[in-house]
């Protein structure tokens, strides 16, 4: 029933324009009929809980009809998270101080609440560092973050003052990370970080299911797709990137645009290490199974950045990535009966 309303609501007239012009775009790079691809969509949502989104990017229209099952779509992706995620907890994954405090032996960083600081505290946690990232504790995607330079502050009253700003809404400062020379050399103007995906299966462990490397790009300080980031498919098992980057808009690199550097094939660090602690970490809060975790690579292994506990589900199920087109809901089924 509520992928029936989802694909009546595809159908109604605000959403009908956008509806239309994803048909063009399946119909030009296919060269399949129209009608037929307006069937199929209006099917895969019924079906699948698949929006008219899922079926642009996924190439939907090419997956055997034998394998859609196997796909996350926006639809079984939210059902999934509130059968196996604790409400209760989700103000704990939505706030960083919150966060910080009860992951903090996986964050290899020091931090420093706003609710915690006095002048005399933020001007022993600066003694030792000249940048730090101030974050905003609810947000996605990067927003509200800065880095700022101690140098560009008169003194620590300025700089107190300034993290203070009512219309700056931060809630904490971060050190700065200092990520592996190897990763650094990918993209040195921003953290890049794994998107690690856990599952806490019926046997009650923490198992990861896909990992993906993202990159900042175009001198911007922070990966996230939304901030012109490229994201791509990491192979667990030999640590080497293993299919071309893409961006938010479906454009895909095999070489870093920004510097060039070759993507597929190449090594990174630490990737077992990535593995164990993100399964480590998965288990602090085992009721909620499924957790998307963001972990930084530095030259003593990797560092927890944040955890989503509303994972995406694009990014191991794109095309390029899937020459099986089998997509992560198979997986999961190894570990959690009844998904």
């Amino acid at each position: 029933m509520a992928n029936l309303k989802y694909a009546l609501r595809v159908l109604n007239q605000s959403k009908f324009s956008t509806f239309n012009e994803v048909v063009d775009k399946v119909a030009e790079r296919s060269g399949k009929n129209k009608a037929w691809i307006r069937m199929d969509m209006l099917q895969c949502a019924v079906r699948y809980g698949a929006g008219w989104h899922d079926y642009l990017i996924f190439g939907w229209e090419t997956i055997p009809k034998k394998n859609r099952d196997t796909y996350l779509t926006r639809m079984k992706n939210k059902k999934m998270i509130e059968q196996l995620n604790d409400p209760s907890l989700n103000a704990l994954f939505g706030n960083k101080s919150a966060f910080n405090k009860r992951f903090a032996k996986f964050l290899k960083r020091e931090f420093l609440t706003l609710p915690d600081m006095t002048e005399e505290k933020l001007e022993d946690f600066m003694k030792d560092k000249e940048i730090i990232f101030a974050k905003p504790n609810d947000g996605e995607s990067g927003k509200g973050i800065e880095r700022l330079k101690k140098s560009d502050f008169e003194d620590i009253p300025a700089l107190y003052e300034y993290l203070h700003r009512p219309e700056k809404r931060f809630g904490l400062i971060e050190q700065e990370l200092k990520q592996h020379p190897d990763v650094s050399k990918v993209y040195p103007a921003s953290i890049n970080s794994l998107r690690v995906n856990t599952i806490v299966g019926d046997d009650a462990k923490a198992h990861v299911l896909y990992a993906t490397f993202k990159m900042g790009n175009l001198g911007k300080f922070v990966d996230n797709m939304e901030n012109d980031g490229l994201s791509c498919p990491v192979d667990l098992k030999t640590g080497k990137i293993c299919g071309t980057a893409h961006t938010s808009k479906l454009v895909n690199y095999d070489t870093h645009p920004y510097t060039g550097v070759k993507l597929i094939g190449y090594q990174l660090p630490y990737i077992p290490e990535v593995v164990k602690l993100a399964e480590e970490a998965a288990m602090v809060e085992p009721r909620m199974r499924y957790l998307g975790w963001d972990i930084a690579i530095t030259e003593d292994g990797p560092a927890v950045i944040e955890a989503n506990n509303y994972p995406g589900y694009d990014f191991s199920q794109l095309p390029e990535h899937t020459k099986d087109r089998i997509g992560t809901l198979y997986y999961i089924r190894k570990y959690v009966r009844g998904i």
